[in-house]
């Protein structure tokens, strides 16, 4: 024979799938030829997960093996059957400055069980103690059976935190989650009420409350920030109520009406918004045109994979964000994140004491079925969308005065989609954005220009098929967005996903996936939030970048991919996560001077030197299924930990009844 098998004495040919089946099945131990395979084999597997942590991907026979040998990485299922311990939940992230010894308070400590439509409601008063940065531990534990929950936190009517919740296991899970939340400090210097919406229901089928605790630590750093001295919502305003003050879009309009200071320098709008329900996986829709394709079998949703948020001031465009995709619970998940959006250039226009309306609008596209789109804001239920607008004053209580915006603003959309009868769709939607806005400021120190510019690309091509059971979807996502007085950010969200459903003449269903995603962002300067590198948990790195240096900008890159399996007879899942951050500064021998002659790029400025990047901190996960076989963590190019740990949990004999709480049996 060959091929994928190998000739055991005793035992005839096997695949490695099969002698892990024989050695589980076989009843007074395992022979030492049978074992003396396995054992090698598991050797193979290990080096190749030490040679590519971050890229190899495990095949379900490996899996299995891993399984068996579940021992050998920390897992004494037998010894523990009693106290099992909770398994945690992992999101590579940076480390976060956030002392432990230092001033700490308890911001909420709260079960979530039927909790829609009812809130945690506390109340947050000012430490005795002097700060200029504040980081939150967020830490949840959870067990049963769950869906993820989405969670905000406001104070009074501002959202500071969104997040969302991880699926419980049986005997249960635990997280914990450092955000630095330094660019609220305004905030945190006088009392609030404190709410706390993650809407969760507990019945006969779903079984997983939230224990919840958040921390707040206050401290002095080194000051590299400069927050902003107001910060004003941009919310529904329901604080008043008990509720949270979030707008649900499209059933209703996000927007409101606020007053900006007179004497406001600087202003940066921040864009909170996920797609839930019916739009939680935007990213997989179709064409409308193309929604009634497979009607016979089932409904596809429309108006395109394509979603865009438009921040309006007074009616006028103002920026855009383009959403981060999101398949299933990981990058970012525990912190979702923001976009920024400098609206200095609205400044004088904004700061005239009188009030402005700030509108929120989520579009998609609907086409007419030969080619063209257009933008509309008719898209699916739904999502929740919150913004606030942090503002810099000036010192001298001195109203800017000058001259604009001007706006110019480019979108293209191109469209197309085949059909094969009711057997196959494909389609493909290509979107472009350019947005230049631009004035001219006085203020008492002379007069400056102001600049917001965006360049964006989106690219969906996708395909259905076995009456759209079997569905591929490749996406990318690319941006440039910079200021004229040294902030820029570029970034780029690759994705690649495969689902496939099957019912079999027995009636019983098997769910296949697959899943490529990434996030990369460099980032020079500030908006409302500081630079990765100035809260990163510095102290662990190695002397060589000591005292503490200061850079210029960051750049991090996180990519991930994965593969599941479910089935009647059994299931199996891998997901490795790659996560590094890195500083990012001139050659030694460069400087960055700014071009106030051209339109800002990715810098906003023009290099004399090529950029120097250092690894600050580097973490690789591998996961099968619900426990984590690899880690390796590293700080400044020097590895601190490489590690299996949690066991590994059998599949390949269990259903999946047995393993998840639902499913066939």
């Amino acid at each position: 024979m060959g091929g994928n098998t190998e000739h055991i004495a005793g035992h005839g040919y096997l695949s490695l799938g099969q002698a892990v089946n024989v050695a589980q099945n076989s009843e007074g131990g395992v022979d030492q030829r049978l074992a003396q395979f396995l054992e090698k084999r598991l050797a193979e597997v290990w080096a190749k997960l030490n040679a590519h942590p971050g890229s190899y991907v495990l095949p379900p026979d490996e899996f299995a093996l891993l399984n068996y040998y579940r021992t050998r990485f920390g897992d004494n299922e037998i010894g523990s059957k009693k106290h099992p311990p909770l398994l945690q939940c992992l999101q590579p992230m940076p480390p976060i400055l956030s002392p432990v010894d230092e001033c700490q308070q308890i911001i909420m400590k709260h079960t979530f069980t039927f909790s829609y439509g009812q809130p945690f409601i506390g109340d947050y008063n000012p430490p005795d103690c002097r700060f200029n940065r504040v980081t939150f531990n967020f830490t949840v534990t959870s067990a049963g059976l769950q869906l993820d929950r989405l969670g905000l936190m406001f104070l009074d009517d501002i959202e500071v935190f969104r997040t969302s919740t991880a699926e419980p296991t049986k005997t249960g899970i635990i997280w914990s989650y450092v955000k630095d939340m330094s660019g609220y400090l305004s905030l945190f210097k006088k009392p609030h009420k404190i709410i706390f919406d993650l809407g969760n229901i507990v019945d006969d089928a779903y079984t997983g409350s939230w224990t919840t605790t958040l921390t707040a630590t206050f401290f002095t750093a080194e000051d590299e920030i400069e927050p902003a001295d107001v910060i004003i919502p941009i919310s529904s305003r329901r604080s008043v109520d008990d509720s949270p003050s979030a707008f649900i879009v499209p059933e209703t309009r996000a927007v409101d009406t606020i007053m900006l200071p007179r004497n406001a320098k600087n202003a940066v709008v921040t864009i909170s918004a996920c797609g839930q329900a019916d739009e939680e996986f935007w990213w997989t829709h179709v064409l409308s045109s193309d929604t009634n394709v497979f009607w016979e079998y089932t409904s596809i949703r429309g108006h395109s994979p394509f979603r865009e948020i438009q921040l309006l001031i007074d009616g006028q465009l103002a920026g855009v964000a383009w959403p981060f995709p999101r398949p299933i619970v990981g990058i970012d998940a525990f912190d979702l994140q923001d976009d920024e959006i400098d609206i200095t250039p609205f400044i004088t226009l904004l700061n005239d004491g009188k009030d402005h309306t700030f509108e929120i609008q989520v579009l998609g596209i609907d086409d007419d079925g030969n080619g063209r789109g257009t933008f509309t804001t008719a898209i699916e239920s739904n999502w929740v969308v919150t913004d606030k607008v942090f503002i810099w004053l000036d010192a001298n209580n001195t109203p800017l005065t000058g001259t604009g915006p001007v706006l110019d603003s480019v979108a293209s959309i191109q469209l197309t989609s085949a059909t094969k009868g009711v057997s196959s769709l494909t389609y493909s939607v290509q979107v472009s954005r350019s947005i230049y806005i631009e004035s001219t400021l006085d203020t008492a120190d002379g007069r400056r220009t102001a600049i917001w510019s965006q360049n964006l690309t989106f690219s969906n091509i996708g395909s259905l098929s076995n009456t759209a059971n079997d569905h591929v979807v490749r996406q990318f996502t690319a941006g440039k967005q910079a200021t004229l007085a040294g902030y820029s950010t570029s970034f780029e969200y690759p994705l690649w996903a495969h689902s496939s459903y099957n019912t079999a003449p027995d009636a019983s269903v098997s769910i296949d996936a697959s899943m490529q995603q990434g996030k990369q962002v460099q980032q020079l300067a500030d908006l409302a939030f500081p630079n990765s590198w100035k809260t990163f948990g510095y102290t662990r790195l190695p002397t060589v970048f000591s005292p503490r240096r200061t850079f210029i900008g960051s750049s991090r890159n996180n990519s991930r991919n994965g593969t599941a399996h479910d089935g009647k007879s059994y299931g199996s899942s891998s997901i490795e996560q790659h996560m590094t951050l890195c500083s990012v500064d001139t050659a030694h021998e460069g400087t960055v001077v700014q071009d106030s002659t051209r339109v800002p790029d990715l810098a906003g400025q023009v290099w004399s030197a090529r950029p120097l990047y250092e690894e600050l901190y580097e973490r690789s996960i591998v996961a099968a299924d619900e426990s984590v076989v690899y880690d390796s963590e590293s700080y400044g190019g020097q590895e601190v930990n490489r590690a299996g740990h949690g066991g590994v949990r059998e599949f390949a004999a269990k259903p999946i009844e047995a393993r998840l709480g639902r499913g066939p049996a």
